[in-house]
């Protein structure tokens, strides 16, 4: 399987990492930004790179990259959120009209849209319980719904009379928003007899949320190998220039060592997270291949993610923990990321489930 990417994908990379660069230039910019409505700075520029259209027009490969280099200076902006999520679910179960009303505003960057589908209590599954549609509207609670106080629309899940549906709300529910551990915003969104659009001919959309959710896992997933490679470049260095006992820290052996574990278990990472992509993309996988390709990459994500964030911190000792310094923010970054997508608890169960469908192998005498 040939993980290389081809020159206009190169392209793309150096694009979107100049861009970036240049509006978070520092971990105390990106700190700045996000005290400031809305708490990130970028979506114009993403928009009109037409970076924000590539879930419509790119194949998740494309996606994966621009989500990585968001994850190397841990951008704030919602892109996989608002355009992975929001945007690929509009795409795969909304009607024609809906497709063209909102595609178009989505990739342009004037509507920010938002799926709420986390309910209190629930561990990350895509059957609504909590929110209910009846006679035309919503009632119920959703929580936590990232970035739900910036979104110019909601797609809802809700329990119907079919089972799962899902819905388009622009107004009519009240928010009550708090920071999250990495500095960006969610809210408790309450539905209370709000007017709901039915999103495509209605019916049980649970198979289609659930297909955009892993999707978004895996190209969460991304993220968070952005942000690891940085979290290991920047551990080496403060390794090769900090010095104790008048010789650099990277003198003793055992500081190697640990900084060696760190890069292997970020190339695992990359090596699964990237075969996940692959199978996305492809035409013929089914959705079951794509759901088991999405668990292992979260699983990555939560494993070598912890390891590697909480090692960079380790080794950079109490500068780490400053609001000032960045490997820390990274290591918010990669916690939250693992609470919106799964830890390896919830991934491991659900990659246990599938064990039946597979054949058992004789082993070698």
């Amino acid at each position: 399987m040939d993980f290389t990417i081809d020159a206009e994908q190169k392209a793309l990379v150096k694009a979107t990492r100049d861009l970036i660069g240049n509006v978070y230039d520092s971990s105390e910019t990106r700190r700045a930004i996000t005290k400031t409505d809305p708490g990130f700075a970028a979506w114009e520029q993403l928009a009109e790179m037409g970076l924000l259209s590539l879930p419509f027009e790119a194949t998740p490969v494309e996606t994966s990259l621009v989500a990585e280099e968001l994850g190397r200076v841990i951008a704030p902006d919602p892109f996989v959120e608002a355009i992975v999520f929001a945007g690929g679910l509009v795409a795969a179960a909304g009607s024609a009209e809906q497709v063209e009303q909102l595609s178009e505003s989505i990739a342009d960057g004037s509507t920010l849209a938002i799926v709420a589908w986390a309910e209190p209590g629930s561990r990350w599954g895509t059957k609504a319980s909590a929110v209910t549609f009846a006679d035309g509207v919503l009632n119920g609670v959703k929580s936590p719904v990232v970035q739900a106080e910036r979104a110019d629309v909601l797609i809802v899940s809700a329990a119907t009379a079919d089972g799962t549906g899902l819905f388009v709300v622009r107004d009519g529910y009240e928010l009550v928003t708090q920071r999250t551990l990495d500095g960006s915003r969610a809210a408790k969104v309450t539905f209370s007899n709000t007017p709901a659009e039915p999103l495509g001919v209605g019916g049980d959309k649970e198979a289609a949320l659930a297909l955009a959710l892993d999707k978004a896992r895996i190209a969460y997933a991304h993220e968070a190998v952005g942000s690891m490679q940085t979290c290991l470049e920047t551990t080496v260095g403060y390794l090769k220039t900090r010095k104790q006992f008048g010789v650099p820290l990277n003198t003793f052996q055992a500081l190697n060592f640990r900084a060696a574990d760190m890069y292997v278990a970020l190339e695992l990472a990359r090596s699964v997270i990237t075969w996940a992509t692959i199978v996305a993309a492809e035409e013929t996988s089914t959705p079951e291949a794509i759901a088991a390709a999405a668990s292992q990459a979260a699983l990555q994500v939560s494993v070598a993610g912890r390891h590697i964030g909480q090692d960079a911190v380790q080794l950079h000792g109490g500068i780490a923990m400053t609001a000032e310094y960045s490997v820390g923010h990274h290591l918010a970054r990669l916690t939250a990321i693992e609470h919106l997508i799964g830890d390896d608890a919830f991934h491991r169960a659900r990659l246990a489930e599938t064990m039946g469908d597979h054949g058992v192998l004789d082993p070698i005498g």
